[in-house]
This record gives structure tokens, sequence and C-alpha cells, in this order.
């Protein structure tokens, strides 16, 4: 029981749109209906500012780390560190205060993968930084980083949330349906142009 509402409060905090509330807060726009109508950190900096993006980004990856360092401290189960990352990215994606809307989940995936495995993580964030500044993609950078997360953390030992990093990384792959469509096809923007979107 303790467990079920520990999951449901993660889930909760995953939810919490700090992208909208800054935007709103600060710069008196909805990110849902400017640029990429994301309420992403690049999407937050490209049309409120760097300063607010970088703040959200902040944001959005602290709740997936704090809560994961959380259940450390009080569980040593990995199932239940396992679906407590899985519930924050869940909450950011469908988002509970959005109507089951919200966010592609990068950042909250980063703060619970730096938690899970620090130093595989600072390599898949590595990878991904790398592809963005190759191709021009944040989407791609995106993927790249979810993808590169399983086998950092096989390389570095963290063989214990393999299966969980894998899970994350379908939802994130699921989200970003709609650029992987875009890339294939050609049409996906790059972060060099004005109007790109995540």
């Amino acid at each position: 029981m303790v467990s079920i509402v520990w999951l449901g409060l993660c889930y909760i905090l995953g939810s919490l749109p700090f992208g909208l509330l800054i935007s709103q807060s600060f710069c008196k726009i909805d990110p849902r209906q400017q640029g990429s109508k994301n309420i992403g950190a690049t999407n937050v900096a490209r049309t409120c500012g760097f300063q607010y993006g970088l703040a959200v980004l902040l944001l959005d990856i602290l709740k997936g780390y704090l809560p994961i360092m959380l259940a450390f401290k009080f569980s040593g189960s990995i199932i239940l560190v396992s679906l407590t990352g899985l519930a924050l990215v869940a909450g950011h994606m469908y988002s509970v205060f959005l109507y089951g809307k919200g966010g592609k989940g990068v950042a909250t995936t980063v703060g619970v993968f730096l938690a899970l495995a620090p130093v595989a993580t600072v390599w898949a964030v590595g990878i991904c930084l790398a592809v963005i500044y190759l191709t021009g993609f944040v989407s791609l950078g995106s993927l790249a980083l979810v993808t590169a997360a399983p086998l950092t953390f096989l390389f570095t030992g963290n063989f214990a949330y393999i299966i969980a990093a894998l899970l994350i990384m379908g939802l994130v792959f699921w989200r970003h349906e709609e650029n992987i469509h875009r890339l294939l096809s050609g049409e996906e923007n790059s972060w060099r142009n004005k109007k790109y979107e995540e």
C-alpha cells in the first residue's frame, strides 16, 4: 500500500508542468500555443527566454532526480526504484494537470538516469550533445540519449536498471513519434533555424 501511494505521488510530482508555470508567470504566454507547442525547456527558451528555459530544464531534471534519491534512501528494492523512475517520466508526458497531455520527458529522464547511474548518464548526455551539434536536431539528440543510456548502463556495470532504462527509452520514442516521422521524411527543423521544433 505504501509503495502504491509513493508511486502515485511520484506520478503527480512528474506531472508538474514547470514549463507552463514559468512561461505564464514570467512571460504571460502559453508555450502550448507558441513555437513547437511543447512545454519543454527547448520551446520555453525559444519563446520566453534562455534563462527561463534553463530554469525549466533544471526543475524538470530535479523532479526526476530527487524522488529517485529518496527511493534509494528508504528502499533497497530495484523494482520500486525502477517503477519510481517510470512514474516520474510518465507523469511528465501524461500530466494529470494537463488532462493527460504533457512534454516529451527528456529532461525528467536525464534526472532519473543521473540518480540511477550518474557516470553512465554523463556519457549518454555527451552523446546527445554531440548528435545535436553534428546534426542540428534536438529531437535526434534526445533519441540518441535514451538509446545510448542502456548501453552506457551496461558498460559501467549498472545492470540492475537496464530494464528501467529500456522502458523509459520506449516511452521517449513513443512521445517523439511525430519527430521521427519528420526526421525520416527530411522535414524536421534544425535548431540552427529560428523555427526549429523539438
